[in-house]
């Protein structure tokens, strides 16, 4: 399964961290000093949830900025009684 939102399409991203020594000029010292650089990965918070598309229910894995936002329309709590 890939990690990837099915509504808005966010996916990992890659970047990285700068590990440095030092201290700063302008606090006094001589300056910083990167000592290594590590990649890393900045994954998409994902959740499963049920949500209602073309009036089924399916599961679907979203990011919860989609879910915050309203972009996904939950179902109903309760099944629907037919009477007659």
């Amino acid at each position: 399964m890939a990690r990837v939102c099915d509504i808005c399409g966010k996916k990992t991203a890659s970047g990285g961290t700068i590990a440095r020594r030092g201290l700063p000029k302008r606090s006094g010292g001589v300056g910083l000093r990167i000592t290594g650089r590590t990649l890393r990965k900045f994954r998409p918070n994902l959740q499963k949830v049920r949500a209602v598309v073309n009036g089924e229910t399916v599961r679907q894995t979203v990011c919860t900025r989609c879910i915050k936002g309203g972009r996904v329309v939950k179902p109903s709590s309760k099944k629907a009684v037919v009477t007659t």
